[in-house]
């Protein structure tokens, strides 16, 4: 099926006799320090952490932005300056997270969902670092899972299988052996096109009549035929759709769930038990900061609350972008500043190979300076450019910025979603380390940065 929702269903068992579930690290390596003008602690995160007691302040459930700009001038991340974390790591372009920001945008969504029977399933996709997704199961998320090794991750991070949904299009034989653990009855939705216009970039629209996912809804009969000509394999129990991402008008999803409700009408109607409604995720976030007040998680739950319990169904939601693009930053160094007589340049050690949004998608992201220019620094606009070998390598165009100075920290905002998981190794950038700051304030390095002997390992041997 387009959707198989693994929920209550006994093919994934819960303890896995697997090596994915092994801890392929025997210890904690410790990083040596450099010296900076704040003492803070930094390490590398391999065991996981007991789950901690969530704060119950409503005003820590509001989607609030750690990464701010002090009256100092320099910008701050759960009250550390990253100019000093950029200080006592490798030179080399980072990713820098908040944990304390993981937990809160978690809150929210889970104090939207009071009162519903509900399954805040993280979209693995967004990003599919293993010790934040640890975190997030120990918040109680359940996972999204498009491919066969994001299964595997899943299981690696301890996620619950039967708080998981396995989806997406284009499936792999072996790796829906592999969700389903071959033999047993499978519990699955039925993604349905609603052919619902989410009015975003096209690359991210997934629920118009044009898009590759889904089955088209005039053809749903024939897919409720085939369920019924297996029901020893298959068992259906919910609908579910998926309208795109960067979403901002949460009456797309009201009208969206008003019209998954008459289909599951239509299924019930034929014996089918359907529980589950599925509505996908894709809230956008206020990319430009520009103080636009954009919809919450508490905004698109309540817009679909009425509905869902109208029908007495359990909602699975699949937010990505919107749990974990506002936790992280991208740090980068300024290599150089020039201009080719009609523009201006910022050169970052920074590229397309780490952070590809720009390139692929025209998107923006917010970007600013880590420490306060001096007080004669020209003010300039610029498009700001990495040292790949291609006229796509850009972060920005046309931002106005303080003309920096050669080694001058520079981040590109909102970088925890479709950035670090989209990297790759053109022109031989290495894929960079990614740390976070923890609750008590110290910085831990939560993946190792690639190396070119990494590089070379893939070829021991040939």
């Amino acid at each position: 099926m387009a959707a198989t929702h693994l929920s209550h269903s006994p093919f994934l068992p819960k303890t896995l006799k697997h090596p994915l579930n092994q801890n392929p690290f025997s210890q904690n390596p410790i990083l040596p320090l450099k010296a900076t003008s704040k003492p803070f602690f930094l390490r590398a995160v391999i065991s996981q952490n007991p789950a901690k007691t969530l704060s119950q302040n409503p005003q820590q459930t509001q989607f609030q932005h750690c990464f701010t700009k002090s009256t100092d001038g320099f910008l701050y991340c759960e009250g550390l300056k990253v100019q000093d974390v950029m200080e006592s790591v490798d030179r080399r372009p980072f990713y820098l997270y908040s944990k304390p920001q993981i937990t809160r945008n978690v809150e929210a969504y889970r104090d939207a969902l009071e009162g519903l029977r509900s399954i805040i399933g993280y979209a693995i996709k967004a990003n599919n670092n293993l010790k934040i997704l640890e975190h997030l199961r120990q918040l109680g998320c359940g996972a999204v899972l498009v491919s066969g090794n994001e299964l595997r991750l899943a299981l690696r991070a301890g996620f619950d299988p039967t708080r998981c949904i396995f989806n997406g299009n284009g499936k792999l034989f072996e790796d829906l052996v592999l969700a389903a653990q071959e033999g047993k009855r499978i519990n699955v939705l039925l993604r349905i096109n609603p052919d619902v216009d989410p009015q975003v970039h096209p690359y991210v629209a997934t629920g118009n009549k044009n898009s590759k996912f889904g089955i088209r809804n005039e053809k749903l009969q024939w897919f409720l035929d085939v369920v019924k000509e297996h029901p020893n394999e298959l068992k259906l129990v919910g609908a579910h759709c998926h309208l795109g991402s960067t979403i901002t008008k949460v009456d797309i999803f009201r009208d969206a769930a008003a019209l998954m409700v008459n289909y599951i009408d239509e299924i019930r109607a034929q014996g089918f038990e359907v529980d589950y409604l599925n509505i996908g995720g894709g809230l956008g976030i206020d990319y430009y900061h520009s103080g636009a007040v954009l919809p919450s998680p508490r905004d698109l739950i309540d817009t679909v609350r009425g509905t869902v319990l109208s029908r007495d169904l359990n909602l699975i939601i699949e937010p990505g972008r919107s749990l974990i693009a506002n936790t992280c930053c991208f740090v980068n160094r300024v290599t150089g500043v020039k201009t080719n007589g009609t523009k201006n340049f910022i050169v970052i050690d920074g590229s397309m190979a780490e952070l590809i949004r720009p390139s692929l998608y025209g998107a923006y992201q917010h970007i600013e300076l880590v420490s306060p220019a001096p007080a004669d620094a020209e003010i300039s606009t610029f498009d700001v450019v990495g040292p790949v070998c291609e006229s796509a390598d850009f972060l920005g165009k046309d931002r106005e910025l303080p003309t920096p100075a050669k080694g001058d920290g520079l981040i590109v905002h909102d970088a925890g979603a479709y950035c670090m998981s989209m990297a790759s190794t053109y022109n031989l950038k290495m894929r960079p380390p990614e740390f976070w700051i923890e609750e008590g304030g110290s910085v831990a390095k939560i993946r190792h940065g690639e190396t070119f002997e990494d590089h070379i390992r893939f070829f021991d041997g040939l």
